[in-house]
């Protein structure tokens, strides 16, 4: 496939209406409208985008016991989650077949074709035709994440082709996980995705090395929370009288192939972050560091994946 040599990218840094599914989905499908105006042509949202990312909340756990209260909560989330495919995803669809963009969009997926009732954390790829192209569940949630998320498996390693260049990428810290990123380099990706809840101003390591690493464009997109968003009717809204009233600061940022800002770290506010990017760079980058071509050793080092379910 030949590349085109610029394509405008626009990472959404923004808070969904916390656990309600629907008018998130509403958000969303005007920021999209918005990314659209500014002739953008892949949009990138983030983490656990819909229904939230529940950052702060117990649901209840603790080490050998939970709580009725908790569950609730847990319902909660999960009548809030996203059905892949469903309703929500048709919806999605429609919206990047409308403005002609790739979307790339994390949600909080209900599984349909596993017919189970865990739920996972996950991106979903959708193409200007309008069309679910792939989805990406998280390998390894953190922390207590695993007590919301399962894990996903090596079925869904997916990168897309487009005119742009393999769009692909990992959730938040499975890019600490340097095995997964050397599977997405080997796979071509050299428009890199990560989706993240990690505000911190170390992540900003994370994104530049992996671009260097890759020689890839890094589309780094967070949410912007603060405690005031989330509902006070939630069983466990007591958990957050401790915490900070920004609850995750952002971060979003644009990183090219040799580890530079296209666009600084935002935080602090919602914004579209938006670029022009020159896929020549990626190239350009390669000439002298190719991971998983001149610069490899499979003489020496060797990687299975399991792509299996």
């Amino acid at each position: 496939m030949k590349t085109n040599q610029y394509v405008r990218t626009a990472v959404i840094q923004a808070a969904p209406i916390i656990m309600d599914r629907e008018k998130t989905l509403n958000k969303a499908l005007d920021l999209i409208k918005e990314a659209k105006n500014e002739q953008a042509e892949i949009v990138v949202f983030p983490e656990a985008f819909i229904p939230a990312y529940p950052r702060g909340l117990s649901f209840g756990y603790l080490v050998g016991s939970r709580t009725m209260e908790g569950r609730n909560d847990f319902l909660r989330y999960y009548k809030n989650a996203v059905p892949v495919p469903g309703d929500t995803t048709e919806k999605l669809g429609e919206a990047a077949r409308k403005a002609g963009i790739y979307l790339v969009i994390g949600v909080t997926e209900i599984d349909t074709e596993k017919n189970n009732n865990t739920l996972y954390c996950t991106i979903l790829y959708f193409g200007p035709d309008g069309r679910l192209l792939d989805k990406h569940q998280k390998l390894k949630p953190t922390g207590s994440e695993r007590l919301i998320w399962g894990e996903g498996d090596g079925s869904t390693l997916s990168v897309v082709n487009t005119p742009h260049g393999k769009l692909g990428g990992l959730i938040c810290w499975e890019n600490y996980m340097p095995l997964a990123r050397t599977a997405m380099y080997q796979k071509g990706v050299s428009l890199y995705v990560a989706p993240t809840a990690d505000a911190r101003s170390v992540w900003q390591s994370t994104i530049r090395h992996i671009a260097l690493e890759g020689r890839c464009y890094v589309l780094s997109c967070n949410q912007f929370v603060t405690k005031d968003m989330y509902p006070d009717d939630l069983e466990y809204y007591h958990e957050l009288q401790n915490q900070p009233n920004i609850m995750c600061s952002g971060g979003s940022a644009i990183v090219n192939p040799m580890g530079e800002y296209v666009v600084e770290p935002v935080y602090n506010k919602e914004e579209m972050l938006l670029a022009d990017l020159n896929m020549d760079l990626v190239i350009k980058g390669k000439m002298d560091f190719d991971v998983v071509g001149h610069y490899d050793r499979t003489d020496v080092f060797q990687l299975k994946i399991n792509e299996n379910e």
